[in-house]
């Protein structure tokens, strides 16, 4: 496995977006892309030299993130790429790490699979297996 991105949750993905670039230096590098199954939106940016950024927006007050994107937001998960998901999934489930989410297609992803566990420190991670992404600009 491989870190491909960090996510971050926040209240508004322009105001994300704007901050990023202006306080980090980052580009957008993806449409924002509506996540139908968690209920966000989601955008990438990009630094040369560095890893990518996931900002997440909560849809509606039943997405797993709205309380905590209403309490300010911040890193919600280190994404992880792998060859694959399923076989990646059952070794750390053999570690003791617990999935959140199982396999599902991940609109941000081209719709290839994505997974959430959990870990210990209370690291929430997410898988991949691919390094799409949807909608490039």
């Amino acid at each position: 496995m491989v870190v491909d991105h960090i996510g971050i949750v926040v209240k508004s993905i322009e105001e994300g977006i704007s901050y990023w670039e202006k306080v980090f230096d980052y580009k957008q590098m993806t449409e924002i892309v509506i996540n139908t199954r968690q209920k966000v939106k989601v955008v990438f940016l990009k630094k040369e030299n560095s890893l990518l950024v996931k900002l997440i927006e909560a849809t509606d007050e039943t997405s797993s993130v709205y309380r905590f994107a209403r309490k300010g937001g911040g890193l919600h998960h280190l994404g992880f790429r792998c060859k694959d998901i399923n076989q990646e999934i059952t070794r750390l489930k053999s570690l003791g790490l617990r999935v959140i989410t199982n396999p599902q297609p991940g609109e941000a992803f081209e719709n290839n699979q994505i997974a959430f566990l959990l870990g210990s420190q209370a690291l929430n991670i997410e898988l991949i297996d691919t390094d799409k992404k949807a909608r490039k600009i």
